[in-house]
């Protein structure tokens, strides 16, 4: 049986401040290394094996793929990263409190920017000192491949070559493979691993820190998938992660 394992991220500071991030480069808060470190421990007590490891460039998912790694004794793994498992661009959101902005224009029109499926934030100008062009690790990417803003269409779109072309191959070659990437970037692979349609994608909430299982068959057919942990903390953090961007 193969198993693939998608975390996302443990707690940034951002996050604790409940303010968009997108791709920029935050660190995580004291709560999302914990959260890190419970989630290494309960795979490790689960008896994953990891045979590869992949995450995105930026540091919340590095950093927690670390500690993860770290907690099972498995830091000499092989890694790869790839922008193309960043979290998805916000724009000229980037930064802002998700409160206050639906304070300002409204529940509905935050919603809209935070999980329509292919209507982005108004994006960053292309001599915004923000952009990814002007950010070292992007140097090699295209004009093309740079957003300056995204909606999870997009982030789907740019996730699924390296879904295709890197991640799932690995399946082939090892029995346990773990991703450590972004709430959105994520959405993207349980999309195509559960063929979910681009209405019901919105309403699917990834909690951070906590290990998301996949069990496939030998031809790599979904058998089951599932969280390591209690149906309630479970609830308890998809409502929270449904209710950042809510008035207050």
């Amino acid at each position: 049986m193969k198993k693939l394992v998608l975390i996302r991220h443990g707690e940034s500071l951002w996050n604790k401040e409940n303010r968009f991030t997108g791709w920029t480069d935050i660190d995580l808060s004291e709560k999302g290394i914990e959260e890190a470190r419970e989630g290494g421990r309960r795979l490790k007590e689960e008896g994953f094996k990891f045979g590869i490891v992949f995450t995105s460039v930026l540091k919340r998912a590095i950093r927690t793929m670390w500690i993860v790694l770290d907690e099972m004794d498995l830091m000499w793994l092989p890694v790869h990263k790839s922008w193309r498992l960043n979290e998805k661009h916000y724009g000229l959101l980037q930064g802002l409190n998700k409160a206050e902005t639906a304070e300002k224009y409204g529940d509905a029109q935050v919603l809209l920017w935070r999980r329509s499926f292919d209507i982005p934030a108004t994006p960053l100008d292309k001599d915004d000192p923000r952009s990814p062009a002007f950010d070292p690790r992007y140097k090699d990417l295209t004009p093309n491949e740079i957003p300056l803003t995204e909606a999870l269409k997009h982030t789907i779109e740019r996730m699924l070559p390296y879904w295709e072309n890197n991640i799932k191959p690995s399946l082939n070659v090892h029995e346990h493979v773990l991703v450590v990437a972004h709430g959105n970037s994520l959405r993207g692979v349980v999309k195509v691993l559960k063929n979910i349609s681009d209405k019901d994608i919105l309403e699917l909430n990834i909690p951070t820190g906590i290990p998301y299982v996949f069990e496939f068959d030998d031809d790599l057919n979904l058998l089951k998938d599932y969280y390591l942990a209690d149906e309630e903390t479970l609830r308890q953090l998809m409502e929270a992660v449904a209710n950042q961007a809510k008035k207050k």
